[in-house]
């Protein structure tokens, strides 16, 4: 019976909703839960989920792991050790607007990096759907309003913000020098046990700082909620989108984050949308499918 392989573009799409969840807890727990520590238990867990399902391909494949180890330590470094937790640390400066906005230039980012890195270029086709898409972005955290736009202004936040999303768009473009005949989920697993050891002494010094995890429901919560969808299954999908499609088609699915945290936000905080809302929303999709449309001709 052929095994029936899953949509790159549904786990694309489900990526881009549990990260847009993970930046509204980032910000929703800031002060019961630090950066470092919230970085550091979502991928424990993640961790302690892969591994049931990484283990049994490591005696066999752990020459091919060996030899790419250098790919391994800089992809964990950047894509679990990194990425996320410097999107904490912004998140604890910075408004959820400004982070989004800025995140949001990670497409481009990654497909700039795809260029120079990997001399892939887009084609006029898909260079619109890139221009369409962002422009839906920028409709949607300036609320329709350009003077939200002129408004915003660079801080603390921000700029760790923009580290992040350089350091991702070297993580997705990265990932095409990722040591072949591995296993995902031996992959995976080996880029996060990378990336928690990374964070055991950044962890062990805001503790020692005195930053702590204040104990409750909503945090414990949320910092389950990181570690198995955004943590866990988030970056199963998103390196499964990756390997089929390439990274710059890939990266452009995380303007979906926006359009999943307008919804989110109606949905759980009782937001009425606006009509900027849905003309953000449409432009989107439009980018998006414009950027995809020649995978299924």
């Amino acid at each position: 019976m052929r095994k029936i392989a899953p949509n790159p573009y549904l786990l694309l799409t489900l990526t881009a909703l549990f990260w847009a969840g993970n930046m509204v807890i980032g910000r929703g727990l800031r002060e019961a839960v630090p950066p470092m520590a919230l970085a550091f238990w979502r991928w424990t867990i993640a961790l302690a989920l892969v591994l049931p399902f990484a283990l049994p391909h490591l005696r066999a494949q752990w020459p091919q792991l060996k030899s790419g180890w250098r790919a391994v330590l800089l992809l964990g470094l950047l894509g679990v050790g990194g990425y996320n937790t410097f999107a904490y640390i912004a998140l604890q400066y910075t408004t959820a607007t400004s982070a989004t906005l800025l995140n949001s230039f990670t497409p481009v980012a990654t497909i700039a990096l795809a260029f120079v890195l990997l001399g892939k270029r887009l084609s006029r086709l898909e260079a619109v759907g890139v221009i369409v898409s962002l422009a839906g972005v920028m409709t949607l955290v300036a609320r329709g309003s350009p003077e939200t736009l002129l408004g915003l202004s660079l801080n603390t936040g921000d700029l760790w913000m923009l580290l992040a999303v350089l350091i991702w768009g070297i993580y997705t473009v990265g990932l095409q020098w990722r040591p072949a005949g591995v296993h995902p989920m031996l992959m995976l697993a080996a880029f996060t046990v990378v990336g928690v050891a990374a964070l055991v002494p950044a962890y062990a010094w805001e503790v020692a700082s005195g930053r702590h995890v204040a104990a409750s429901f909503p945090a414990i919560a949320g910092i389950l909620y990181v570690g198995i969808f955004p943590g866990f299954l988030g970056y199963v999908f998103y390196n499964a989108g990756v390997a089929a499609v390439g990274p710059s088609r890939a990266s452009l699915f995380i303007h979906l984050m926006p359009v999943f945290a307008a919804i989110l936000a109606a949905v759980f905080l009782g937001e009425r949308p606006a009509p900027y809302h849905f003309v953000g929303i449409a432009l989107v999709f439009v980018g998006i499918l414009l950027t995809t449309r020649k995978l299924g001709r």
